[in-house]
């Protein structure tokens, strides 16, 4: 074997790995096993052995800073040995790359522009008024999301077979026919199309491809687990030549299926490529072993899977913390009271994370870190109150409470659409300054005047007789503050805005106004749940240095952290309802891997809890223990509540006392809360 300075700082199988350079071979690489690691040092394996020029070398990412990080640490591996790696990119780059050389194989000019996502929306909505289709029960992103869909599939609109009850579906294939042929007429491409046109080129013309696959003695493939249908076809053919395709990942870290990721691809690379090499690296060098027998325990139960057996040199480290509480509120003062009280003592406030499934889940912890003075960070979203559905609802709610209230007026006279464009809204400014009355009294006194124009007139009038009804609501009648909202949704067409415009974004913003419905139930009346809101989005808004790190567990893919909590194992949640709905046994699996995920991004500590209640929607929800928990090995978990002082546990669950008695224990983040009131 060739030793190297690179070589030397690799266990055993890594070093195989390195060295492997002879036809297909699949690593397998378990979470934190040292795969930027192998990758990098692979390619400067095959340089430094003259196996190949830099130029000669296909390395694929999926995203730009992966790609970045294997440029820079293969710089310093070589030392200056190699300017550069040329084609060193994204699927997406490599293929514009290609696709520049021979646009007009596809009907396209060497300088044509690639699109971003606005620009395909206008050009859906063009389209979809010419063809007189309702944006407004369709929005054009989830048009978008289809013609993605059946791109991530190679087809173009001539390859779309439909099933009879696809009835939805025939109006997106005219929409996917004249947008293909628009973005030609417009010498232009979207991102799928840089894939799916070089494809083309590759199937149709042997000649083009032969020259790259000709050129390409190595190929190299992050994320393996990631790719789609095209895009795993793209590199059959661009390896079908030399047919050294090394591709790295974990098939149990594979969670994208919603952006077209096939895991098929993977289990399937050693049936698809003859004489394939399957090496698995399996020493983790981040968490402790007990950690990684728990998240091994549990992706066991998975039928479709490699298979592999992590483990780690390090010391066995503590169990697995499984906790029982009796609601999501327990659960969150729980969470931070131990972060407050142990955690904060010996790590970072930047090296815990709380992973969620949903986003909807961040509420209760926001609201409990808030309320103590514990910072925090959002990853991968925005703040609970800062979330555009959020403030929507509030400030309905606002200017019924307080019709003088502009800004509040201002967000929603218009939304749902109702006609009160830009020009309206400025008349309603000006008759406002020039008559000292707010922006409600200005438009009352407009269409008593007759000065608005006949269809604003409709829509400001709808508008202002429902805000005259609500607040009738609100103080005759003495409706509830969380049952005026769910009226006020109804009765202005947001919540059927909501409800009937397929939209693939609109699910998690239903989801989130269940959780501020829930929230609202928290206050005896509007006056002080407006007041609560205007204090959690003003207070500790400057916080500096270290913050606890909220996110879903698809957005702490890539990521560690020294703890972790993984709350809401609950079914229906976790695994989620709608993902075994749609997918059953294969969505299932999909959830699991999830699980996996969240639990290996923790490299010291894991605490997994659950609740046996959830306030939902203004009710509590009775609720189950995931299945997930009872997969965990019991001897590898220790079942207890953050609050059990007793020296001998009971082997079973323990609720945790009254919430009011917690308090008393006096968290420091409690002591600052109790200051800031005085």
């Amino acid at each position: 074997m060739l030793r190297s300075d690179y070589l030397s700082n690799l266990n055993e199988k890594q070093q195989e790995a390195v060295v492997s350079l002879d036809g297909p071979l699949l690593i397998v690489a378990g979470a934190g096993s040292g795969k930027t690691k192998v990758l990098t040092s692979r390619i400067a394996h095959i340089i430094k052995s003259h196996k190949a020029f830099s130029n000669q070398i296909l390395a694929v990412t999926f995203t730009n800073k992966a790609a970045k990080e294997m440029q820079i640490r293969v710089s310093k591996l070589l030392r200056k040995e190699v300017t550069g790696l040329p084609w060193l990119g994204t699927f997406h780059s490599i293929s514009a790359k290609i696709l520049r050389k021979h646009a007009e194989a596809v009907g396209l000019k060497s300088n044509f522009t690639i699109i971003d996502q606005d620009d395909q929306i206008r050009l859906i909505k063009n389209i979809c008024k010419s063809e007189n289709i309702d944006i407004k029960k369709i929005s054009p992103k989830y048009i978008l999301a289809i013609i993605d869909k059946w791109k991530n599939k190679g087809f173009y609109p001539e390859d779309v077979i439909l099933k009879k009850r696809e009835t939805l579906e025939k109006n997106f294939l005219n929409i996917y026919k004249i947008y293909q042929q628009k973005l030609i007429d417009l010498n232009s491409t979207d991102f799928s199309d840089l894939i799916l046109h070089t494809l083309k080129i590759f199937k149709n013309y042997n000649d083009i491809l032969s020259i790259y696959s000709k050129k390409f003695k190595y190929i190299l493939v992050d994320e393996y687990q990631d790719t789609n249908f095209v895009q795993n076809e793209w590199l059959k053919c661009l390896s079908s030549i030399n047919k050294n395709l090394c591709c790295v990942g974990d098939d149990d870290q594979s969670i994208y299926s919603w952006r077209g990721a096939e895991i098929k691809n993977f289990l399937d690379f050693d049936k698809v490529y003859k004489n394939a090499k399957v090496i698995r690296l399996e020493e983790n060098y981040r968490s402790t072993q007990n950690i990684l027998s728990v998240a091994s325990g549990l992706i066991s139960n998975n039928q479709n899977r490699v298979g592999k057996t992590l483990k780690t040199n390090s010391e066995d480290g503590e169990l697995v913390s499984l906790n029982c509480f009796r609601n999501g509120k327990e659960e969150a003062v729980a969470l931070s009271d131990e972060v407050e009280k142990n955690l904060k003592n010996k790590f970072s406030l930047n090296n815990i994370a709380i992973l969620v499934r949903a986003i909807f889940q961040t509420r209760e912890f926001e609201e409990r870190f808030l309320k103590i003075g514990l910072p925090y960070r959002i990853i991968g979203g925005i703040k609970f109150y800062e979330r555009a559905e959020i403030k929507d609802c509030i400030a309905y709610l606002r200017v019924v409470y307080q019709d003088r209230d502009d800004l509040a007026f201002e967000r929603v006279i218009n939304n749902p659409k109702r006609s009160v464009g830009e020009s309206t809204m400025k008349q309603i400014h000006e008759c406002s300054k020039k008559n000292s009355l707010s922006l409600v009294r200005s438009a009352k006194k407009l269409l008593e005047e007759n000065q608005i124009k006949p269809k604003a007139k409709i829509g400001l009038n709808f508008f202002l007789n429902f805000l005259q009804k609500w607040k009738e609501d609100l103080v005759i009648k003495k409706i509830d503050h969380v049952k005026l909202l769910q009226i006020i949704l109804d009765e202005s067409g947001y919540s059927a805005l909501l409800k009937n415009k397929k939209d693939i974004d609109n699910e998690n913003k239903i989801e989130n106004i269940k959780e501020l419905l829930s929230a609202m139930k928290e206050f005896d009346n509007l006056e002080s749940f407006l007041e609560h809101v205007s204090l959690a989005t003003s207070i500790d808004q400057d916080w500096d240095g270290q913050k606890i790190n909220l996110m879903t567990m698809h957005a702490s893919k890539g990521l560690e952290f020294d703890v972790v909590f993984l709350p809401g194992w609950e079914e229906g949640l976790f695994p989620h309802q709608k993902s075994i709905e749609e997918k059953g046994d294969k969505g299932l699996e999909e959830e699991r891997r999830l699980a996996y995920v969240g639990i290996t991004r923790a490299k010291k500590k894991a605490f997994i809890s659950f609740s046996m209640n959830r306030f939902y929607q203004g009710d509590w929800i009775d609720s189950m223990a995931s299945r997930f928990v009872e997969e965990l090995p019991t001897d590898l978990v220790e079942k207890n509540t953050f609050y059990d002082d007793q020296e001998n546990q009971d082997s079973d669950f323990d609720f945790n006392q009254d919430f009011e008695s917690q308090e008393t224990k006096r968290s420091p983040g409690w002591i600052r809360y109790q200051k800031r009131l005085k």
